[in-house]
């Protein structure tokens, strides 16, 4: 089994591979001051839910946004596993270009997320990543990474939204019955859930109109599944596009 680790800056995501299938993922919260040690335990015992052998995992490859975490979660699957993670970073075999000003700055997320789209379902495409940030990217019909636009997250903006004001509550995330909101619960709803479907959808617009061509769009990330259904776009969701473009690029580097 491979065993592909997506840090982001709110949730560790862990998928178990074996071949092209993914086996299992797995989700904890993201927490820069734990130990190797205690990461490996918390690791060890998730992976032992889902029924994984120690002994089965052969390999393990990283991406990561937090660089504080980077060793401390390659040294606690060296611990658990006796295997040397590969990290996703400058030099590392993709099968894609990146066309940016600065390419080593590119997020590894963001690598795999394209390298997942361009392998599994060709260029060119839209990539909408809705994580901590919503980033929506952009691959041409070469399958080079042209650029990539960053936009406060789902999460991030409802939390700004109740703790900005003085009467607006905590609330959770999902769409009301209407866009039009006739209590304090529902207006915040509608305003999150169908406001950012419209950002994304004008996005989508904007994207096209620049690249001169209606372009297929790829959704991806944890919140994907609750706000893409409502744009007005057709987005094909699929939420593991991250742990997929890992288990490629573990190929082309071993």
């Amino acid at each position: 089994m491979l065993l592909a680790i997506d840090i982001g800056n709110t949730n560790i995501v862990l998928g178990g591979f074996v071949g092209d299938n993914l086996e299992f993922v797995a989700r904890i919260a993201t927490n820069a001051n734990k130990t190797a040690d205690e990461y490996a335990t918390k690791i060890r015992s998730i992976l032992a839910l889902h029924n994984v052998d120690k002994s089965s995992v052969e390999g393990a490859i990283i991406s990561s946004v937090v660089p504080p975490l980077n060793s401390v979660i390659s040294n606690a699957i060296s611990f658990v596993y006796s295997v040397t993670p590969i990290m996703v970073g400058p030099g590392i075999k993709t099968g894609i270009n990146i066309q940016c000003d600065n390419p080593s700055s590119v997020g590894a997320d963001l690598v795999c997320a394209c390298v997942a789209a361009h392998h599994l379902y060709g260029s060119p495409s839209l990539i909408v990543d809705m994580g901590t940030a919503t980033k929506i990217m952009v691959v041409d019909k070469t399958g080079t990474f042209i650029g990539v636009s960053i936009i406060p997250g789902v999460n991030i903006a409802l939390k700004a939204l109740s703790s900005g004001t003085a009467q607006l509550p905590q609330i959770s995330l999902e769409a009301p019955k209407s866009v039009i909101g006739k209590n304090t619960i529902d207006c915040m709803k509608s305003g999150i859930v169908f406001g950012n479907a419209s950002l994304i959808d004008g996005m989508i617009d904007r994207f096209c109109d620049e690249m001169g061509e209606e372009l297929p769009v790829y959704g991806t990330g944890g919140l994907a599944p609750t706000i893409l259904c409502h744009c007005k776009h057709n987005i094909i969701i699929d939420a593991d596009m991250v742990l997929k473009g890992l288990n490629i690029l573990y190929k082309k580097n071993i």
